[in-house]
């Protein structure tokens, strides 16, 4: 377990914290920290605030990710999905929503709008090589793998 310090902005006052579900859940519920209900209307794209801030820890970032109840009943997702948030990052944490459903989608204050997961990161150092190991798959892209077992 890691420990994560946050503040609370003075929009997020009064809202709960980040917090699981459930026992075995592995992404901690947030809110939305708006201060007037705002509409997303379909298409349309807004960063949710969720009126705090974190200090990550070195050597973590938090993945920012959707909710499936809102993706399948409102077609509510993220376009960037996960979103991370750096370790080096200290301000506002924000969840960008996109709506591609067929109707507006009201986002309300302490709706529970997406959640945060905590996720050990691995840095890589690059090496330039003249060329690459031989695979099975090779430069084969998209699709290149069929879609039967």
């Amino acid at each position: 377990m890691i420990h994560i310090p946050i503040t609370i902005l003075p929009h997020g006052h009064g809202l709960p914290l980040p917090a699981y579900a459930t026992p075995g859940a592995a992404g901690l519920d947030a809110v939305a920290a708006v201060t007037d209900t705002h509409m997303l209307q379909p298409g349309a794209r807004f960063a949710v605030p969720l009126g705090i801030c974190m200090a990550i820890p070195e050597g973590f970032e938090v993945q920012v990710r959707p909710r499936s109840g809102l993706a399948l009943k409102h077609g509510i997702s993220m376009p960037n999905s996960p979103g991370t948030i750096d370790s080096d990052y200290r301000g506002e944490v924000k969840a960008l929503l996109i709506n591609l459903g067929q109707e507006a989608f009201a986002i309300e204050r302490g709706m529970r709008i997406c959640q945060l997961v905590p996720a050990a990161v691995t840095r890589a150092a690059l090496a330039v090589v003249d060329v690459l190991d031989e695979t099975q798959r090779g430069s084969g892209g998209f699709g290149s793998t069929g879609v039967h077992t």
